[in-house]
């Protein structure tokens, strides 16, 4: 019995310093669910929504599965609206945009698609873009404000699951920041960096 006891707690502790979680299986596109762990341990918990986003979802999910995001930072975050990350590395104070994504088609009402009626609230996860509609390639944001003027001008695939998840994300667009260039002009001072992205058919 004592012996029975001991593996059952080794099989408890082993959950708790590991994943424990099953294979991502992709084919089920109902049940998609993300997991942002920042170096400092913080995570973000998201759903995406596959059913809106298809083109859009497929993207993020191959970019995490190859480990794309991995050391990524959140280069550009603002208060009252959102933080932006997964396209540029920041090591020594030099920042270097990470290549390889490929662009997407931009999945919103302005570029002709229909389906994506996801609103930008506090939250949600949307593909950041130049002016062109279809530039998207890995770089995303998430609300941490409602901005309904992006609404059906940029791509929203999902959303926080928690309100701590969105409580970090509402956190992290406070923090202060600085002048990097002419171009980065929202850069936190404090490098907030992705360490990884886990997928699930299941909520973290």
């Amino acid at each position: 019995m004592k012996k029975l006891i001991l593996i059952f707690v080794s099989l408890i502790l082993l959950c708790t310093t590991t994943s424990c979680s099953t294979k991502f299986d992709e084919t089920r596109t109902d049940d998609i669910y993300v997991q942002i762990v920042l170096s400092d341990n913080r995570k973000i918990n998201l759903e995406l929504y596959y059913d809106k986003a298809p083109i859009t979802v497929s993207n993020f999910i191959k970019l995490a599965q190859d480990g794309f995001y991995e050391g990524t930072i959140f280069h550009r975050v603002i208060e009252d609206f959102m933080i932006q990350g997964g396209g540029y590395t920041m090591e020594n104070g030099k920042l270097t945009q990470k290549k390889g994504a490929s662009k997407i088609k931009g999945e919103f009402s302005s570029n002709g698609y229909k389906k994506n009626n996801i609103k930008h609230v506090a939250g949600v996860i949307s593909m950041a873009r130049s002016t062109s509609k279809n530039s998207a390639s890995s770089e995303f944001f998430i609300c941490s404000a409602t901005s309904t003027h992006l609404d059906g001008e940029y791509a929203a695939f999902g959303k926080t699951t928690d309100s701590k998840s969105k409580q970090i994300v509402i956190n992290i667009s406070k923090v202060k920041t600085y002048k990097y260039s002419s171009t980065f002009t929202d850069m936190p001072e404090n490098v907030i960096k992705i360490k990884k992205v886990n997928l699930s058919n299941s909520k973290f």
